[in-house]
């Protein structure tokens, strides 16, 4: 596999309240192809959003680093667009003016207004809100909300779009929804995505490698397994296959038997 986002050896530390310093993960290794989706999995405290937020850059590492497209990656930057639980919208814009605030900050100095207005509205149509283009964030639905931060992030074009349990805050159906308009858009634009998620399904249904987390403190790689499902996948097909089952099985495994935790969050 050509690696296009590269986790190298990666450990991070953080201050501990007396004063000393703790190890969050250590030596993580975790080499991403161009278009590939991988989802981080593991209990509660095991690293999972340290890892994600040492690729966008907002933390610094101890030691190690991570390369993106030959790069090392020493900050934030737009080509690294987080979607994180909370919505983040504005409330005081509307759907369009929270994708056009990105939009702009990213292409205002080379695009055209022209050109800006068609990214932001193709980035609305892309997760199916047109018709909510001049409503603001407290007028659609927590879902929509959600649809609206992917737009955003999408719309800047970002050579990796990470995600911190996107639709953790959401109800099971609009979850459901959200995962399956998440595999058509992953499948049109072949976005590379690094997702973190305490749900197996989700995993599996969307990736198409799986990083489980060991228990932190100083947690790291246990396992990567590899979801070898045919794409598109259809949720309803795949309940039935062996094959779906089997993965399921084995990230369960991972957590409960080799990783066991009594306030496990994963299910």
């Amino acid at each position: 596999m050509s690696a296009y986002l590269e986790i190298d050896n990666l450990s991070v530390a953080f201050r501990s309240r007396g004063g000393g310093s703790f190890l969050a993960v250590r030596d993580v290794d975790v080499q991403v192809a161009q278009g590939e989706f991988i989802s981080i999995i593991g209990h509660s405290g095991c690293g999972k959003s340290t890892v994600l937020n040492a690729i966008a850059g907002l933390v610094d590492p101890a030691r190690g680093g991570v390369v993106l497209g030959g790069r090392e990656i020493n900050g934030p930057s737009p080509e690294r667009a987080v979607v994180f639980q909370n919505h983040s919208l504005l409330p005081w814009l509307s759907c369009y003016g929270n994708v056009h605030l990105a939009v702009e900050r990213v292409f205002g100095g080379k695009e055209s207004r022209e050109q800006l207005k068609a990214r932001s509205l193709a980035a609305l149509e892309l997760v199916g809100l047109s018709h909510c283009r001049d409503k603001r964030p407290a007028e659609i639905s927590g879902g929509m909300k959600q649809r609206v931060g992917i737009a955003r992030a999408l719309a800047m074009e970002p050579k990796v779009l990470l995600m911190d349990e996107p639709f953790g805050a959401l109800d099971a159906l609009t979850r459901a929804n959200l995962q399956d308009s998440l595999m058509e858009i992953q499948l049109k634009t072949q976005a590379t995505v690094v997702m973190i998620t305490h749900d197996v399904d989700e995993a599996v249904l969307l990736s198409d490698r799986v990083v489980m987390m060991t228990n932190g403190p100083a947690a790291t790689v246990g396992e990567i397994l590899s979801i070898e499902l045919a794409r598109p996948r259809k949720r309803l097909e795949l309940a039935d296959q062996p094959a779906y089952n089997h993965y399921r099985s084995e990230i369960l495994r991972f957590l409960y038997e080799r990783q066991g935790h009594p306030s496990s969050e994963a299910a």
